[in-house]
């Protein structure tokens, strides 16, 4: 007997299935990273993430209005600082005249309405690379935290939306959402990097910066003493709970793809947006894998973020945002 259901009905041209589709792509699922350094006309291509580049203020002026025409309404920035000026506290993040404080007063005259997240961590500004203070070898916890609250706060006094922290420090939420309430700034959001896990795939992003761990003999060589261990579930969510608790409006897994299943698993659980970063490794791959020939790059990425989203992500963090946006407009 034939089927009296039939689902390839459903699917039998474009018009049909475009009206069925669970899931849509447009412009506002987009947060889009943006790297600053100094300098004057700097658009400065990172060699690990082919066509994705570094900007000056001058230049970030320009990338910004680009973005906004092209309907991307959020940004999220990375500083890239000058070695003289790292030390092991990071001080050059609380300098009120500082690259990223001065890039979020640009992209603000720039571009009034365009929403501002800001990289709350350590490593670019760290002698050592790593997202917190180092005392006696260890990277350590409490001291940390009540820095980055300074750091938020520095990025909220020159016009910041929403701060990201995205240094896996245990109770950096509430101490940040404390300092920034105390000082009046009832609005400004956080991001949190929830379930930031100690991933292979981060290196581009590290180059970008020049913010990966230094190899000393007595300080620790990667992220793992803070950074999520790529084997557990159930960690990431206890984590995003115990951020949302703390005060956190918006939770994130990172990486993406290798990561969905922890989206959906936070996705069932929590009742806050929840953000998803497509990093750097993601995107090397597919421009590799394109520039050979062996993958369809548009399609490809495509369907990467079509899974993100389907997985249960609200935001996505993404080096293809204008990529994606681009292919939609036509």
């Amino acid at each position: 007997m034939f089927p009296l259901r039939r689902n390839r009905r459903l699917r039998t041209n474009e018009a049909i299935r475009a009206l069925v589709r669970e899931t849509i792509i447009s412009p506002n699922d987009f947060l889009v990273p943006l790297f600053v350094v100094e300098g004057k006309g700097v658009k400065d291509e990172i060699p690990s993430m082919p066509n994705y580049y570094r900007y000056s203020l001058d230049l970030l002026e320009q990338e910004v209005k680009s973005l906004w025409n092209l309907g991307l309404k959020s940004v999220l920035l990375f500083v890239k600082v000058p070695d003289h000026l790292k030390d092991n506290e990071g001080k050059e993040a609380l300098n009120p005249n500082g690259l990223m404080q001065r890039a979020i007063k640009t992209v603000k005259n720039a571009c009034p309405e365009m929403l501002v997240m800001t990289d709350v961590a350590l490593d670019p500004y760290s002698m050592y690379g790593h997202d917190g203070i180092i005392e006696n070898g260890l990277v350590v916890n409490d001291a940390t935290t009540d820095f980055l609250a300074e750091m938020s706060l520095s990025h909220a006094q020159a016009g910041a939306n929403f701060v990201a922290p995205s240094d896996m420090m245990d109770g950096r939420i509430l101490t940040i959402r404390e300092a920034l309430d105390d000082e009046g700034y009832i609005n400004t959001g956080i991001m949190s990097y929830s379930a930031k896990y100690a991933s292979a795939f981060y290196g581009p992003f590290r180059d970008a910066l020049d913010s990966a761990p230094v190899d000393l003999v007595d300080i620790p060589k990667d992220k793992k003493t803070y950074q999520m261990d790529p084997a557990n579930r159930f960690e990431a969510i206890r984590e995003s709970e115990m951020d949302i608790d703390e005060g956190a409006d918006i939770v994130m897994v990172k990486p993406g793809l290798c990561y969905l299943d922890i989206v959906r698993e936070i996705k069932n659980e929590v009742d806050v947006p929840v953000a998803v970063y497509q990093v750097s490794g993601e995107y090397a791959m597919l421009k590799a894998a394109a520039e050979k020939g062996w993958l369809d790059h548009d399609a490809v990425m495509m369907e990467q973020i079509i899974a993100i989203k389907r997985a249960g992500a609200d935001i996505i963090a993404s080096y293809f945002a204008k990529d994606v946006v681009k292919l939609l407009n036509g």
